[in-house]
Formats: structure tokens, C-alpha cells, sequence
């Protein structure tokens, strides 16, 4: 079937709604959606009957409110159309149940918004997101709030920063002359993953329980070679990734990219651009559609930013740009950049963003599966800093100083060989090691993890940049020479905020030395990142553009960290099992074994040279009371700290003292296993997993 035909087939999209709403209806929905006023019941009631119409005919019986709650995940409930009148069965959908639900709210994080005897929370429907069907259940996507108002989710928040984007943004294009309808934010965001058989997943209880290996000695190949990125496909894989596809398309997603990653078994999607809100719905659909279809092929999807010890783990690039409601985008420089003051004070407007509030730009990607992945070679360290090339920042450097720039001439890019096309070299490199990078027409946030929710940074930037650009309209609003005065902040802002900008390598060591002597933030764990959040300045950021309240800050940073915490205990517990109930008993199994082998040997009076064995059972022996010892210690530290009651201290206790320990362990576990016969070895190694797809 062609895409065309398929493309947003399962959506309720604008198409949609054309050929099933009446005109005045349609006309007054989409009037309320791009005014951000009130959709009433007349109106409400019409969409509902089309919608159930819609679903109905598509097979479904059920209908449910999408919604993202605080776990980082989609939640629903579902309801079935049917209902009575006279007695007699009547499938309905009435407005009422379109605009609200009512889910119970005590049992998802609140950071102390709701008390579990509270259990009242509502959903409300998000028109700018397209109603969706998933197994044969029409998906209204929603907020989700307390009883008493506080947002319980990520869209609320995001639907507002959202906003303040937009009302900043248009004031500044109305001093430039430009009156649009609106400005939003819009985002690409590049998924990571890995594929594994699911009979090697069902065997690692850490897989299972966690997303990660909490043991595995490194495989005798890796990621050495580099064969594996960009290669070709293996054929189950590309079945899989057809499969996805389709059902992506059907979703209306702009599914585009599709290759091998660095690490084997690693793989990535990326999808075409869209408005920040559908987007971050969209990349939700995306990772449950992985899981759901990777067990179609009978493998696990795995999107843990680390799933595997040495090898590289999974980010999730977050390509951030502005648009118009007249589809001019706002970070696109032109062909002459050093002329476009529009696009620059924009640009400077970002870069401004990013260093005062670089805090929250690592808190928003603050996770104890992301702790693994920022500062290796795979990913940005923790340092937030802005990579801009050597084109934007002459220009820039070029205004800070009072000096003319010198344009670079344009040059075509040869190969040396005739017959090879001749093209225009782009005029500044790409930096895949900068935490945030300008690659063109956007910024790309390399520091989200692969299962994280992409709702998180984009609140950051999209507020972050919506409060430079108000200080900015409100000198510019009272400048009596408007371009003057747009050179004048652009100078100012680059001399204050250049510490941020760097264009080499961030994984370099003496980076981290140079951004100290900086003073630039190194956050290097979750923890010490999320504290940021609860600081005067972010709660003040957020208040003043209506993002969240003082309590919402607060609360969020404490589901944070109780979230951090409770991973840490769940990954410990999870190693103590799989030591005591299949690991220590599986070496003692192998040291009986090569004991008795010893003693049959000396037996029978052969003359066999046994110190190989002899010397393994030392080892061996010696690496069994060790890990006896740190298991004993790790459960010790685990009962003791999950006896802290204090969110904070609990959280800085997992990372300094509960994690540790698990590291300590894992040492001699892994050790262990690198000189345990695989034959008595309880799970399957690095080297089955990560080469179980053939």
C-alpha cells in the first residue's frame, strides 16, 4: 500500500475533521484553537459524534484520555461507547466526555500535590493534538491536574511554556514589521535504541527488571571495528523497522530516518519536524510502538541510556528550532547571516538562554539511566555549553568587538575525481560532541536520554529563551533607533555570555578545566543537577511566564529524586537476587567441579600438570569471598539508606554510597564471569546478547 494512502490514516486530523465536522463547527474549533479560547459544549458535542463516528467505523469500541503523567510514560483508561436509553443498547460519545475525564490521581507522583486519600484529578482534552486510534481505542490526548488545579503532568507545563514562548517571539517580529498569528517552538527528536532477542532478554533478570545489564564481563568484540554503524541492516531488523514504519505513518508521524548505530544491537529513528507539542506526543507513540513491534519479531527493545557496559548507550537528540504561523523559520540565517538582524537576535537570544539557565538544562535531562551515558565518548559531558562553527562565531565575535566582518568566499567541495559531482561546502563543520549544537537552522540538544520524555528540556528552552526575548522586546520597545539598539544588545549579550560558546572537543579532558576556569556548571550526577531546580532564580523564571507555581517546582524536583532513589534501590535489589539465588551458586557448582577434577586426577596417580586449574580456583576463590563480602555490604547500605527520610539526602546517599557499593560488586562479578565456564554461567554474556539477532 502507498504511504499516501496510509499516512495518518488512524489520526482525527485536519483532513479528518474538514469532511466530517460542518464548516461553521470546524470554522469555530479552529477560530478557539489558534485564539487559545474555551471550546464550548456545541462544539464539543459535534467533534464527540464525529470522533465516535470515526472510531467506530475504524473498528474501535473503546474510547480513553491519553495523558502523560509524572512516571515519564503515556497512562490511559479506557471506556467503551456503549450506553442505554429505553432499555436498548446505544453506542454514544457525548461533548462532556470529550472535554473532561476524571482518572484516580493519588496513585501517580505528586511530590506531595495530592495525598493518597485524595484521589480526584481531571483530564482535559489538548485540541492541538490530534485524537489518534490505538488498538482499536480512540487515544484523546490530555492534561492531566489535580482537583485543586496543580498540573500533574508534562503537556500542561509544556502548553504553557509553549505559550510564553509565542507571546515573546511575537513581540519581537512586530518591531521588525512582521505580525504573525503565532510563533511556536518545533522539534525533530532522534531516538536511539537496541534490539535483542527476547529468548536472551527473558534470561537477564536485570534486562527485565531494570532495562539494564547490572552484570556482564565486556564481549570479545564490541564496537572496536565500527563495523556496525551505518552498515547494512540485518533482515530481521528491517522487518522490524518496515513494521514500525507503517504503524508510525498510519499515527500521522513523520517517521524519515531510519540506520545501525555505533554499538552493536544499536540502532535509530528520526522523524521529520513538527510543533514541540506533537512532537513530544509523537516520540511517546514512537517508543511504546518500538516495544509493542520489536515483540512482533520476537525481540526486546531495549531504551535504557546504557543498557551495556562498555559499549555505547542511547541518547535521544532533541532538535530545537522557531517557527511562524507563515512558515518562516526564525533560526534559518540566510545567505547572509552577518546582515540578518532578525536571525541574529534570535541566535543571541538562545545563546543568552542557555548560559544563564544551564542549570536547568542539565536538571532537565537529570535521570539515573542518563548518569551512565553523559561525559563518555558517546555523548556530551555534563558541562552544558553552545557549539556554534567558525562562520557564527566570527560574526558574532566580529559585533562584540565593534569590527566589520570579513565574509569567507563561498567554495565548491571536491573530490578529486572528475566524474563525482562538484557541491557547495557548508561554511562550518558539525560538532557531534557539543551538548548543544547549531546545525544549520536549529539546535540540537545532545543531552536527553533515550527513554526520556523530550517534554522536560523543551519546557527549559522554550521558557529559558522566552524570558531573554522579553527583555529584549522591552528595550527595544522603548528604543528610539531600533536597529541601533538591536546591535547594541546583541554586543552586549555576546560579551556577557561568550563563556558559553565552544567549538572543539568536548570530550576532551582539558575541556573540563577550561570550563571551570570559566565558570561553567560540571553537574556530573542527577542529583546534584536536580537541586538546581528548587533554586530563587528557575522558581522566578517559571512563575513570571506562568509555567509553574512555586509548589509545582518544588514538587517536581522531589518526584525527581524520589525517582532517582527508588531505580538505585530496585537496580541494587535486583543485583543481590541475581548473586545470591544463580551466581554464587553457579561458581560454586564450577569450583566443586574443577576441585574433584583435581583430587580424581591425583587419584589415579596421573601426571598432569594442574596449575591452570589450580590457579583459577585461587582466584576464583578468592573473587567468590569477596563478592559474599560486598553482597553482605551492598544490602547493608540499601537498608540503610532507604531508612533516610529526607528526599534529598536519600537521593545524594543512592549516588554516593548505594551506587558505589553496586559498582564495587559488579567488579568481581564481572571477573568472576570471565573465568567461570560459560557452561555454568546462569545468563547469557555480553557477547549472546548483543549478537543475538542474525
Amino acid at each position: 500500500m502507498a504511504i499516501k494512502d496510509i499516512f495518518g490514516s488512524l489520526v482525527f486530523n485536519d483532513e479528518t475533521m474538514k469532511e466530517m465536522l460542518s464548516d461553521e463547527t470546524y470554522s469555530k474549533l479552529q477560530e478557539c484553537i489558534k485564539n487559545k479560547t474555551s471550546i464550548t459544549l456545541d462544539i464539543a458535542n459535534e467533534v464527540a459524534e464525529a470522533m465516535k463516528y470515526w472510531a467506530i467505523k475504524h473498528g474501535c469500541t473503546h474510547f480513553t484520555h491519553w495523558f502523560q503523567p509524572m512516571t515519564g510514560i503515556t497512562a490511559e483508561k479506557h471506556d467503551s461507547f456503549i450506553g442505554t436509553k429505553n432499555g436498548e443498547l446505544i453506542m454514544e460519545f457525548r461533548g462532556k466526555e470529550l472535554v473532561k475525564g476524571e482518572p484516580d490521581a493519588s496513585s501517580f507522583p505528586s511530590g506531595g500535590v495530592r495525598a493518597t486519600f485524595e484521589a480526584r484529578g481531571y483530564t482535559a482534552w489538548d485540541p492541538t493534538s490530534y485524537a489518534f486510534i490505538k488498538d482499536k481505542t480512540l487515544c484523546i490526548p490530555t492534561a492531566f491536574c489535580s482537583y485543586t488545579g496543580e498540573a500533574l503532568d508534562k503537556k500542561t507545563p509544556l502548553l504553557k511554556s509553549i505559550n510564553a514562548l509565542n507571546i515573546q517571539a511575537k513581540r519581537i517580529l512586530k518591531l521588525f514589521g512582521k505580525d504573525v498569528d503565532n510563533v511556536c517552538s518545533t522539534v525533530g527528536s532522534e531516538q536511539e535504541y537496541f534490539l535483542i532477542d527476547k529468548s536472551v532478554y527473558k534470561k537477564r533478570p536485570d534486562l527485565v527488571y531494570t532495562g539494564r545489564t547490572l552484570f556482564g564481563a565486556t564481549a570479545s568484540k564490541g564496537q572496536e571495528l565500527e563495523d556496525h554503524y551505518f552498515g547494512t541492516i540485518k533482515e530481521r531488523v528491517q522487518k522490524f523497522m518496515e513494521e514500525l514504519d507503517e504503524e508510525l505513518w498510519k499515527l500521522g508521524v513523520y517517521a524519515k530516518t531510519e540506520h545501525n548505530e555505533v554499538a552493536p544491537a544499536q540502532h535509530e529513528l528520526a522523524p521529520i519536524f513538527c510543533e514541540t507539542n506533537l512532537a513530544t506526543d509523537q516520540n511517546q507513540l514512537t517508543m511504546e510502538m518500538m516495544k509493542k513491534i520489536a515483540a512482533h519479531h520476537d525481540m526486546a527493545c531495549l531504551l535504557h541510556e546504557k543498557p551495556f557496559k562498555g559499549v555505547n548507550g542511547s541518547g535521544k537528540h532533541n532538535n530545537w528550532s522557531l517557527s511562524t504561523s507563515t512558515g518562516e523559520n526564525l533560526l534559518d540565517p540566510g545567505e547572509t547571516p552577518e546582515d540578518n538582524l532578525q536571525f541574529l537576535l534570535f541566535l543571541t537570544a538562545v545563546i543568552t538562554a542557555v548560559d544563564e539557565y544551564q542549570d536547568i538544562m542539565r536538571m532537565s535531562v537529570a535521570t539515573a539511566g542518563n548518569d551512565h551515558r553523559l561525559g563518555a565518548n558517546e555523548a556530551p559531558p555534563a558541562i552544558v555549553s553552545v557549539f556554534l562553527g567558525e562562520e557564527l562565531t566570527g560574526i558574532l565575535d566580529a559585533i562584540a568587538d565593534g569590527r566589520t566582518y570579513s565574509k569567507r568566499a563561498k567554495c565548491f567541495f571536491e573530490m578529486g575525481v572528475d566524474v563525482l559531482p562538484k557541491f557547495i561546502k557548508d561554511t562550518t563543520d558539525r560538532n557531534r560532541t557539543s551538548p548543544f549544537a547549531f546545525t544549520g537552522n536549529k539546535f540540537e540538544f545532545r543531552m536527553p536520554g533515550s527513554s526520556l520524555s523530550i517534554a522536560g528540556p523543551n519546557i527549559i528552552i522554550n521558557t529559558a529563551v522566552a524570558e531573554i526575548l522579553c527583555r529584549f522586546a522591552d528595550t527595544l520597545e522603548k528604543s528610539t533607533n531600533f536597529d541601533q539598539a538591536v546591535k547594541d544588545i546583541i554586543k552586549e549579550n555576546i560579551n556577557d555570555h561568550k563563556r558559553i560558546i565552544f567549538n572543539g572537543n568536548s570530550y576532551d579532558v582539558s575541556w573540563e578545566k577550561e570550563a571551570a576556569k570559566r565558570g561553567l556548571l560540571n553537574l556530573r550526577s542527577a542529583p546534584e543537577a536536580i537541586f538546581q531546580f528548587k533554586a530563587q532564580k528557575n522558581i522566578d523564571l517559571f512563575v513570571k511566564h506562568n509555567v509553574f507555581t512555586p509548589f509545582e517546582v518544588k514538587s517536581r524536583a522531589d518526584i525527581m529524586l524520589e525517582n532517582y532513589s527508588k531505580i538505585i534501590e530496585i537496580e541494587a535489589t535486583t543485583m543481590v537476587e541475581m548473586v545470591k539465588k544463580d551466581i554464587l551458586p553457579a561458581v560454586t557448582l564450577y569450583i566443586n567441579d574443577l576441585m574433584t577434577s583435581l583430587i580424581n586426577a591425583k587419584t589415579l596417580g596421573l601426571d598432569m600438570n594442574m596449575s591452570a586449574q589450580k590457579h583459577i580456583l585461587e582466584r576464583l576463590n578468592n573473587l567468590y569471598n569477596s563478592t559474599v563480602e560486598k553482597t553482605e555490604k551492598l544490602e547493608e547500605v540499601k537498608i540503610a539508606t532507604t531508612k533516610i527520610k529526607e528526599i534529598d539526602k536519600q537521593a545524594l546517599s543512592c549516588r554516593k554510597k548505594l551506587f558505589t557499593a553496586m559498582e564495587e560488586l559488579r567488579e568481581d562479578v564481572d571477573a568472576m564471569e570471565t573465568i567461570t565456564s560459560s557452561k555454568y554461567w546462569p545468563y547469557p554474556s555480553y557477547g549472546e546478547i548483543l549478537f543475538s539477532i542474525r
